[in-house]
């Protein structure tokens, strides 16, 4: 059965009571199920990290992995820090979609600038947790 990576970076963890102003009160396991029941041909998996490391190494898995199909990341704030997740992604050939949950453009002028827009397929911002939603769909209609 294809795959899809849902990838989520430093803080996402804390989704559903982190700045619910910006982030809405919906947790990531709430997410995760959603995604499952509305895709049940394709095996969602999971992970997070707060490791900058940890996150690279997990797209290095499924970079040459077939049955992986494409990775929605919400990278967090290392979207806009780090040069080292662009370089992972680069090198890969499974394709990611880059995504946020707030309209990073609306909010402080660090976030306006993502590092890993420009080897990713696609960006979708400010949509709250339904960007994980869009995210897959713009995946599977790869």
């Amino acid at each position: 059965m294809n795959r899809i990576l849902v990838l989520n970076g430093p803080n996402l963890n804390l989704l559903g009571t982190r700045e619910p102003q910006i982030y809405g009160y919906t947790t990531m396991d709430d997410v995760i199920e959603d995604l499952q029941s509305r895709f049940s041909g394709i095996e969602i998996e999971y992970f997070q990290s707060n490791c900058e490391g940890e996150i690279i190494d997990k797209l290095h898995a499924v970079g040459f992995d077939s049955q992986c199909i494409g990775v929605a990341l919400n990278a967090g704030a290392y979207t806009h820090t780090s040069l080292a997740i662009a370089d992972a992604i680069a090198a890969i050939k499974t394709p990611v979609v880059e995504l946020h949950i707030s309209n990073v453009h609306a909010r402080e002028s660090i976030r306006h600038t993502s590092l890993i827009s420009p080897v990713c397929r696609g960006v979708i911002a400010g949509f709250g947790v339904d960007s994980y939603r869009l995210a897959i769909e713009a995946i599977l209609n790869f």
